[in-house]
């Protein structure tokens, strides 16, 4: 199956819930990508030695990777770090990720401001461009782990929302013009 969006609902239900409108208004690739927002299906069983990774990671300029574990016995701070990754907010370079394991959700925001939720699974390898609000969450399996690809070395700071007078927002912005 391929990647699966929505348009989400405005409950403040558990964060880790689906979320759906009812009825549900899924958000095709083709929309994903006019945000910005790229897709790739993998083989994350053999992610060590996956030719199409590989490629994929060379074309893009990935150098750096690291494997981080979502799970209260895993990652320390576990509660802290997810509301942290709950809180909408931007980077200042793309946000590449590759779930190796379990599943979780990134939640970006659209050119009108709706939340849409795209659900992550094994395989599943996405990018988002520098600039665009976004954040994440567990479901309710409470787990996943993930491969991280960055451009060189890594910067993990997150500018929470407001951040609209960012160069790279209104980069972003600009770029969203045309489509």
């Amino acid at each position: 199956m391929g990647l699966e969006a929505w348009y989400m609902d405005s409950s403040d239900e558990d964060q880790r819930k689906l979320h759906r409108l009812n009825p549900n208004q899924p958000v095709s690739l083709e929309e994903l990508q006019k945000l910005g927002v790229f897709y790739w299906k993998l083989d994350a069983d053999i992610y060590e030695t996956d030719p199409e990774l590989e490629k994929i990671r060379k074309d893009q300029g990935y150098s750096y990777m690291d494997i981080i574990s979502i799970h209260k016995d895993k990652l320390p701070n576990y509660e802290e770090k997810l509301k942290m990754f709950f809180e909408e907010h931007l980077h200042l370079d793309d946000e590449i990720r590759y779930i190796l394991d379990g599943q979780a959700y990134f939640d970006v925001r659209n050119k009108e401001e709706r939340w849409i939720r795209i659900a992550m699974r094994k395989g599943d390898l996405i990018t988002l461009p520098a600039g665009i609000y976004h954040r994440f969450t567990l479901d309710e399996t409470n787990y996943t782990k993930a491969m991280r690809l960055f451009v060189g070395e890594p910067v993990w700071k997150a500018y929470n929302r407001p951040a609209d007078d960012f160069d790279i927002r209104q980069k972003y912005m600009a770029s969203l013009q045309g489509s």
